[in-house]
């Protein structure tokens, strides 16, 4: 469910690419036009840290591709087989490394949900999903270190966890009765209309539809990836230059617990994307934000993102997204305030 994989209709494509490249032409030129003087760092400062994690961003690119040519995401409904504790666990632990985009997943979970699967191993892996996937723990280590982006691997798996336990302990509670609402019902997307069926073909490349699945996939990951990091790593020089250090360390700064809770209620309407958010958090630790807000940070803005959110909202009634986005804030408040502890 995390933003790397997303695999629109080709159709679309180019609307989309055209909106990240636009806003990052209308930045640099809107910075020509004012400050002309700062153009030339500006620029030299978004393309070095852009160039800094190609490798990173390569790895991801064919990493996501492999898995998705192969069919290696029918591997995830065995999460979802056996006790319920079990289940929790592996849903925790595969949402934290899934690299698979909401729109697979919604008929992925309906189908689950519409056949009795408990809700608490779909919460599991409904909170630690958005937060982690391959691809952005490389370009998250990258940019604020291994031991941020482990950090946050374990935060996700962590809320993912207490999430399905709180859902179990307390499912016989009128919150969490009846949770899909009446129309949901597993339609697919992303030309997959029958979702995690058959089993993963590790030698994708002897079959013609499964190359072109690698194809398709790995320009459009690499596509989504560039254009999203070249505008935030725009926005971090914007940043470190305009932006005076006193006031992100008056905000975000400090010890305790009110940077970290600063951070959670900043990060959910400043959050563009996982990917996006690295570079601005590294910025605002360049300018004086607390470690533990920035764990905060990103982990509220990863459950309330646009994609995750309506993920979520889709199927279930208000009242189980109200408890998703209450036990997601929990969580990123705890990881922020146990990793500026740590750090």
């Amino acid at each position: 469910m995390t933003d790397t994989v997303q695999t629109p209709p080709r159709r679309h494509l180019p609307k989309i690419i055209l909106s990240a490249w636009g806003a990052s032409a209308v930045v640099v030129a809107l910075v020509a036009l004012f400050d002309p003087t700062a153009l030339a760092d500006i620029l030299r400062d978004a393309a070095g840290s852009l160039v800094g994690t190609l490798p990173f961003i390569a790895f991801a690119v064919l990493a996501v591709a492999y898995l998705k040519a192969s069919g290696a995401e029918t591997l995830l409904a065995r999460a979802f087989e056996g006790r319920e504790v079990r289940m929790i666990v592996l849903a925790a632990m595969l949402g934290g490394i899934s690299p698979f985009c909401s729109c697979e997943v919604i008929p992925f979970i309906a189908a689950l949900l519409a056949v009795g699967a408990p809700l608490s191993a779909v919460m599991a892996f409904w909170l630690a999903s958005p937060l982690m996937d391959p691809a952005m723990f490389l370009i998250t280590s990258a940019t604020l270190g291994w031991d941020f982006a482990l950090a946050k691997t374990l935060g996700a798996v962590a809320i993912g966890l207490g999430g399905g336990a709180t859902v179990m302990a307390f499912r016989s509670s009128a919150v969490f009765a009846d949770p899909l609402k009446p129309r949901a019902a597993p339609n697919g997307c992303c030309g997959a209309p029958k979702p995690f069926a058959g089993r993963p073909v590790w030698r994708f490349w002897h079959d013609d539809t499964r190359r072109a699945t690698f194809r398709a996939t790995a320009t459009e990951n690499a596509l989504f990836l560039g254009k999203w990091l070249l505008l935030a790593y725009v926005f971090e020089a914007l940043m470190i230059r305009y932006v005076p250090a006193e006031m992100v360390g008056g905000l975000l700064g400090g010890t305790g617990i009110v940077p970290v809770l600063m951070g959670a209620l900043v990060g959910g309407p400043a959050y563009l994307n996982g990917y996006a958010a690295v570079p601005l958090v590294d910025g605002l630790l360049t300018q004086g934000m607390a470690p533990g807000a920035a764990m905060s940070f990103m982990i509220a803005g990863g459950v309330s993102c646009i994609p995750a959110a309506i993920a979520v909202w889709a199927l279930v009634k208000p009242r189980i997204f109200a408890a998703y986005i209450g036990i997601a804030m929990t969580g990123a408040v705890l990881a922020g305030l146990a990793w500026g502890a740590l750090a």
